[in-house]
């Protein structure tokens, strides 16, 4: 049945245009459940009538709501409330925050940093899927494939770092995993014994630190500066506990902070690492996205051949993330024993997918697909970083990141744990400080993933952020 009238409590404020203020009150209420998937909204001269505003405004917000799939139009017969919250206004990695109910299901998501699965070369993808699964190779193959993936994609990607970040990798010392977080098991797996550590940076990425621990290891945090993981903090952490037999290190953009390590520190770590016997777990999971600058090259690139270094990447933040696939480039006998614990739990990977995404690399289709979502990446980060200047100013600080795909917003202010609160009751979920500390105290900053969001939505993210000041 048709809602007419329907009743809206609209932010009439001069902040912005009205029809956006009519589209947050529209997508507030179907969040809330007040306006349930499926039910008819009244017409644009209905509604117009009964919030007193021009018939355009109401039509340019449900124009916006239909773009975003929010809603839905049948010709002839009206608009409905789309049966599915759109894709990519929901956080992919956020656990929701202690207080929320069930109820609570924010409308818009400054993610960790996740990309746009709009962008992904979808037609390329399919058509190389197609031919990977009708190719003789995979259709006569009765076996089980190689615990380290299929050859073609290794070899592919030995390619690829090869030409693009300067890592030299025979495709034997390469193992293709279902996403980064198994590379990241695999490799504490082949590195630890039970009872042993790894020290890891603070504040750090959570989703690491539950990967370690699944394999047996303690994690100890080590602070990150202003140049990135603290040298100095983790030789001193090393001379009190002989346990820590490997680090974990984000050096190209530091997670959460995106801080870039600089030329000088990074040797002070590889020296540090060589005297010391520990092994150095790499995990470069947004390489292809730097904005200013010449790109700044891997550890891996620099270590001394007898360092054991394990690199870790994705093709999910190239891509998206519901592409699960991550690699890891190690030395023997490390990889042998990562594809060993691998085969224990997933003997092999998916063979086509390998085969598919092998050729999108080889014929430049990756490539080409970087370098197109690298411009709106960059151009989406500028406008976030002005429309957070423009509508909160002084009260928040942060550096314009080089690349990645998030942003680092200080706040010493306020405790930033309450404005993410009302900010989600506003309908904006973010990710504070408190989910990236470990033992010390939670940064008063918040990440801020842009990739996912188009202008219009980072503008209204930001102006919710602004309104939620709970200073």
């Amino acid at each position: 049945m048709a809602r007419d009238p329907l009743s809206l409590d609209i932010d009439r404020t001069p902040r912005g245009p009205l029809f956006l203020a009519i589209a947050d009150a529209i997508i507030r209420d179907i969040t809330r459940g007040r306006l349930a998937p499926g039910v008819r909204l009244p017409g644009t001269r209905a509604l117009a009538r009964e919030l007193g505003v021009h018939r355009n405004t109401v039509d340019a917000a449900y124009q916006e709501l239909l773009t975003q799939g929010w809603l839905r139009a049948e010709p002839a017969r009206g608009t409905y409330v789309a049966e599915d919250l759109p894709q990519g206004m929901v956080a992919s990695r956020i656990v929701p925050l202690p207080h929320q109910t069930a109820e609570v299901r924010p409308a818009l998501a400054f993610t960790d940093g996740a990309p746009d699965p709009k962008l992904v070369p979808n037609k390329a993808l399919a058509r190389a899927f197609r031919r990977a699964l009708l190719s003789p190779a995979f259709r006569a193959g009765a076996d089980y494939g190689d615990a380290r993936g299929t050859l073609a994609l290794r070899e592919a990607l030995a390619a690829y770092l090869a030409s693009d970040r300067g890592v030299v990798a025979d495709p034997a010392r390469v193992l293709i995993a279902r996403g980064s977080q198994m590379a990241l098991f695999l490799a504490a797996r082949a590195v630890i014994e039970p009872g042993q550590v790894i020290a890891v940076e603070e504040p750090g990425y959570p989703l690491a630190w539950e990967a370690f621990r699944a394999a047996g290891a303690s994690v100890h945090g080590i602070p990150v500066d202003a140049g990135g993981l603290s040298v100095s903090a983790l030789e001193a952490a090393l001379r009190c506990d002989p346990r820590i037999r490997a680090v974990y290190v984000t050096p190209h953009h530091q997670y959460p902070t995106t801080i870039t390590m600089g030329a000088a520190r990074r040797l002070q770590l590889l020296d540090l690492a060589q005297r010391h016997g520990i092994t150095l777990i790499e995990d470069d999971y947004d390489h292809e996205y730097r904005f200013e600058g010449r790109p700044v090259l891997p550890l891996a690139t620099r270590a001394p051949a007898d360092l054991p270094l394990i690199y870790v990447g994705s093709l999910s933040k190239l891509l998206s993330p519901g592409i699960r696939l991550g690699y890891a480039v190690a030395p023997e006998p490390l990889l042998s024993r990562m594809a060993t614990a691998r085969a224990a739990i997933d003997r092999q990977g998916d063979a086509a997918l390998e085969s598919a995404l092998a050729e999108l690399i080889r014929d430049g289709e990756l490539g080409r697909h970087a370098r197109k979502a690298r411009r709106i990446y960059r151009t989406r980060r500028d406008f976030l970083a002005g429309a957070l200047s423009q509508e909160l100013g002084t009260r928040v600080a942060f550096e314009l990141p080089a690349g990645g795909l998030a942003l680092w917003l200080r706040s010493e202010d306020v405790k930033v744990d309450v404005w993410a609160e009302h900010a989600a009751r506003a309908g904006l979920a973010l990710l504070p400080g408190t989910r990236f500390a470990l033992n010390g105290l939670p940064p008063q900053a918040f990440r801020l993933g842009f990739a996912a969001l188009d202008e219009v939505q980072i503008l209204r993210a930001v102006r919710i952020l602004a309104r939620s000041w709970p200073g």
